[in-house]
């Protein structure tokens, strides 16, 4: 993965920004036009998003990164089974695993609370 680069996109877009360009365009050569007006990248990551890239690559071409790893953290803060990760990232159950259990080495995982609203909280 190339750091600086996703470092750039993470700068330039944001975490959620990134996080749309990377479930669209992950793994692809991805032309940025200085116009975005002339594209269909304003419809599939956003308006603000795409003016923001075309600021900071106008008229290039980037790779996107999988980033892999980051998608795999927001796809498990928002509730999703390791089965539904790995068939959205394209990896085994284990695959998911040791790449969650490598995540959280960099930081601790914040999972959905999975408590029955029904359940009362007697303390």
């Amino acid at each position: 993965m190339n750091a600086d680069l996703t470092g750039e996109l993470m700068a330039a877009l944001g975490e959620d920004g990134f996080f749309v360009l990377t479930e669209a365009y992950a793994g692809v050569r991805l032309y940025v036009p200085a116009n975005i007006e002339r594209s269909d990248l304003p419809e599939t990551i956003g308006r603000d998003h795409a003016a923001r890239l075309a600021k900071a690559y106008p008229g290039g071409y980037i790779r996107v990164p999988l980033a892999r790893e980051f998608r795999a953290r927001r796809y498990v803060a928002s509730g999703m089974t390791i089965r539904e990760i790995a068939l959205k990232l394209g990896l085994t159950e284990t695959g998911v695993n040791k790449l969650i259990k490598r995540a959280r080495h960099a930081a601790p995982i914040v999972r959905p609370s999975r408590k029955d609203p029904r359940q009362l909280d007697l303390l």
